[in-house]
Formats: structure tokens, sequence, C-alpha cells
């Protein structure tokens, strides 16, 4: 384990930037995450709107710095949001970040996610082992919306996905793995508890959304993104007796996160 001070200036800087611009990211996400997620960008500075409407999706991306596609709860008219929103962030440059939620676990999931890679081309996927396994195989191992696999299993199917989508993809869980262009990136930072409480992956996805917002590197947005989550993770687990308090910890760690913090926690390994 290496901590790297050329990472945690990057990190820092990213954190005041959004602190200082609220940037407004735009979700298309599920009913399960949507409060959960909606105050994670709150506590850490940037600013949420969750619309999800065809007659409105367009226009919202069109002022939003990043868009965020998770298909957790899908729908047809949602799917057609999707589209609607993903067109309108490529026509303006705003860059996309895709959770495919559940990919693999039914046909339709699978269908729907692969269709928004080929059509929108996310600068970030953020996604768990199984489902990235899921988006370059016809692999069914899921367990509905968790993963059956560990991030290094899927290493070489991330960066196959990445080489397809000339993006980042990132396999979150113990140990995240970003990868793009040939090279991986690990953060090692979080804690156990972050898997009891629903929501998480979805959450790194959102504040990944934010880092694109202000860094126009993704695979910084990206790495910077889950070492921000981890250490937060971290430090919310504190002495805390369950999930419920663990979640309040949370969003508090990221309102209060310190430069300190980031320096002190850092744990990446850079290829």
């Amino acid at each position: 384990m290496e901590t790297n001070d050329h990472r945690a200036d990057s990190i820092w800087a990213d954190v005041e930037r959004i602190r200082a611009e609220a940037p407004l990211v735009h979700n298309i996400t599920n009913y399960v995450v949507m409060n959960v997620t909606a105050n994670a960008l709150l506590a850490l500075g940037a600013s949420p709107v969750m619309a999800h409407a065809e007659e409105e999706v367009a226009e919202m991306t069109a002022i939003a710095r990043a868009l965020v596609i998770n298909i957790g709860t899908l729908s047809a008219p949602w799917v057609a949001a999707m589209f609607q929103a993903g067109g309108a962030a490529r026509r303006g440059g705003v860059p996309i970040v895709l959770d495919p939620v559940g990919a693999g676990a039914t046909a339709f999931r699978t269908a729907t996610a692969r269709r928004l890679l080929d059509e929108l081309a996310p600068a970030i996927v953020r996604a768990n082992a199984s489902e990235i396994r899921a988006l370059v195989s016809d692999e069914r191992a899921t367990r509905g919306v968790d993963s059956a696999h560990s991030p290094e299993d899927a290493a070489g199917a991330a960066g196959v996905l990445a080489s397809q989508t000339h993006g980042v993809v990132v396999a979150s869980g113990a140990v995240d793995l970003i990868s793009s262009g040939g090279a991986v990136t690990r953060v090692l930072n979080g804690h156990p508890m972050m898997a009891k409480v629903t929501g998480m992956g979805c959450t790194a996805s959102a504040l990944a959304g934010a880092f694109a917002a202000v860094n126009p590197s993704a695979r910084d947005a990206a790495v910077n993104a889950m070492a921000v989550m981890g250490i937060a993770g971290e430090l919310a687990a504190e002495g805390v007796p369950g999930p419920g308090t663990f979640l309040t910890r949370f969003l508090d760690a990221l309102y209060l996160l310190s430069e300190s913090d980031i320096r002190g926690r850092l744990k990446v390994r850079e290829p």
C-alpha cells in the first residue's frame, strides 16, 4: 500500500472546487437510493437534481455539469428518458457516469445497459464485479443487484470494457479497481459497514458525477471519488453500533471531510 502525495493534492483540489462551485449533477436514478444519493451530493458540496420525465430531462441535462444514469429501477419511460438525457449530454459535452445496476440479472437490464454503453459512450462506468463481467459476456452471476465476484475477478473484463467505451471503468468492492487505457489504479480505502447500507455503490456513482463536473480527467475524477467514498466510510464507521448510525455519520463525514483526513488515510496504488 502506498500513499501518493500528488493524488492527495488532486483529491483535495477537487473537493475544494466542488464546495466552492456547487456543480449541478443531474441524476436519473432509482427509487431506492434517491434520498441517500441526493444527501451525499449535498453533504460533499454539489447540487443534486433528480429529473426523470422525458419532457424535461434534455433541458435539465443541458444546464447540468454532469449526468449520472443509474438503472436500478427500470421502466420503459425511464429508459427513454435516459437516452434523451444522454443525447443532450453528448451534444453539450456534459460528462456521463453510468451505473448498470443488476446487469446480468435479467435480459432487460443487460440489454438496456449495453445500449446505453454503445449509444452514450459514458466517461465513467461504475459497477460491481458481476455487473462488469455480465456486460462483456453472457455470464449471469449477480445475486439480484449484489455482486457474486470480487473486483479482482473483474479486472480483465474491466479492461475490455474500458477499451470498448474509450472511457474509465470502476469495479468497486473491498478494493476499488479503476481501469482505463490499459492501466489500473487500486483504491484500498473503505470499511465493511458500507456493504450493510443500501445505495453505497449508487452513492459512489453520484459522487463520481460531482468529481467529473470539476475535473476534466475522467480517470482522476473516478479515482478521487472512490477515495473520498472510502475515506468517508472509514471515518463514519469508527465506533458505530450499526448501519443506521453509520449512514448518518457517513453524510457527516462527507460534510466535514478535511485535507488532513485525506492525507492521513489515503491508500491508493497507482499504475
